[in-house]
């Protein structure tokens, strides 16, 4: 069988924070303001899975409220969310994401994004696909209040 779920996320960015997207640092002098790394891209694809899956999202896996989560690797917990798919008999088709943002320009490192989340998610990166686009200044993206990622994930049965 397979399986479709979408994923959103959204943090606001503060100075003194890293920029942590799909596992790779972005240079920027802000970054995402989190109970983890608050990597939103990671954080998208992860509540895509979950839902696909039919296992809540993130934040019922993840709860802020632990402390064992505070600073956290995103793709520590991506792998996390492996391991309960491959509890319930799931593997990952693909995963198409976008992220939202203003400011800093994504592009360049967009491929070390698809490696990484692919690796951890054990599969080839062509069957994750991260694209980036901005919102021509409008709302708290487009201001540089913040970053939004979006992604569908489709599942299917080992």
């Amino acid at each position: 069988m397979t399986r479709i779920g979408h994923g959103y996320d959204v943090h606001k960015l503060v100075p003194d924070r890293k920029l942590i997207l799909g596992g790779v640092e972005v240079p920027y002098d802000k970054g995402l303001l989190g109970h983890s790394d608050a990597d939103v891209l990671t954080h998208a694809v992860m509540d895509a899975l979950l839902g696909a899956a039919g296992l809540w999202d993130i934040g019922h896996a993840f709860p802020d409220s632990d402390p064992a989560y505070a600073g956290i690797s995103s793709l520590v917990l991506l792998e996390r969310v492996m391991g309960m798919l491959a509890g319930k008999g799931y593997a990952v088709g693909n995963v198409d994401a976008t992220v939202i943002a203003q400011r800093p320009k994504l592009s360049p490192h967009i491929p070390e994004m698809r490696e990484k989340l692919a690796a951890v998610m054990g599969v080839p990166a062509d069957r994750v696909n991260v694209k980036a686009t901005t919102e021509e200044g409008l709302g708290f993206t487009g201001t540089g209040e913040g970053i939004a990622a979006h992604s569908v994930a489709i599942i299917v049965d080992k």
